[in-house]
């Protein structure tokens, strides 16, 4: 008797529980379901490491069930940030995807402040770039055989300490970031140095690069600090060599005044470094 009783009680239990979901537990699932949330999609092809700008993706509307909690909601927090890996039309935008800084490959190109330019010199040989050792942040000069045709070889006095920015492979990869291709097993050889300099200094690297003819030397590796010594240098004798027109010391006035150096006295010059 008590296992009918039992039986009896079991299939209420079950009666109970199936009106339960029916009734409590199916209308929230689908009420939550059905609940709409705005997330932001891809709506153009993204490379890593480009910046996001407006046109690339959009708001749209879609059910907020199992949605990423890392899920981008609002395009304004994706603007102006850079993708992390490839995006295509369709695609959420998970906030893992994105950076605020470009890719560490050419990362030091959005760093320019209109004052100085980043230009490219092609290294042609092996021994025209320091073997394959230059680094960003070293310091080097600029030798220049058989300078303006005149037969001699010098350092320009503009070029007697230029900073590396960047050392690229003819993949388009650098050098010295670790950003090199996978498919690589071996390190590629450099096939420019970019350097970062005035437009004076730009002019005559365009020069010897058209005449297919400089050497890059070493002349200082170490800490920021230490490496601005000799670049402020170079600075002060570029606008000794180079004076500001009184339009230009207008734009400038918030800055100190140029301090006159001689060019003769620059080259017996160096900035004392701590050693590293």
């Amino acid at each position: 008797m008590s296992f009918f009783k039992n039986r009896t009680m079991l299939g209420v239990i079950c009666i109970v529980l199936s009106l339960l979901i029916c009734f409590a537990l199916t209308p929230l699932f689908n009420q939550s379901a059905a609940q709409k949330t705005t997330i932001v999609r891809v709506v153009k092809d993204i490379k890593a490491g480009d910046a996001i700008s407006k046109d690339m993706v959009k708001a749209v509307e879609v059910g907020g069930y199992n949605l990423p909690d890392n899920i981008v909601r609002q395009p304004d927090t994706v603007i102006g940030k850079y993708a992390k890996a490839d995006l295509s039309p369709g695609d959420y935008i998970l906030s893992t995807k994105l950076t605020d800084v470009p890719a560490a490959e050419n990362a030091y190109l959005y760093n320019l402040s209109g004052g100085k330019q980043a230009i490219s010199v092609s290294i042609k040989n092996f021994a025209e770039g320091l073997s394959g050792k230059l680094i960003s942040g070293d310091v080097v000069s600029v030798i220049a055989p058989d300078y303006k045709k005149q037969g001699i070889t010098v350092i320009p006095p503009e070029l007697t300490y230029v900073e590396v920015i960047g050392v690229t492979a003819s993949t388009g990869y650098d050098t010295d970031t670790g950003e090199q291709s996978k498919d690589e097993e071996e390190k590629q050889l450099p096939a420019t140095v970019t350097l970062l300099v005035s437009p004076e200094q730009a002019k005559i690297l365009a020069e010897l690069e058209s005449g297919g003819k400089l050497h890059l030397s070493l002349v200082y590796r170490g800490s920021k600090e230490n490496a601005a010594k000799f670049t402020d240098l170079q600075d002060k004798l570029i606008k000794a060599l180079y004076p500001a027109t009184e339009e230009q010391e207008a734009e400038q006035k918030h800055e100190s005044a140029p301090q006159q150096e001689g060019a003769a006295d620059f080259e017996n010059i160096a900035p004392e470094s701590e050693g590293e």
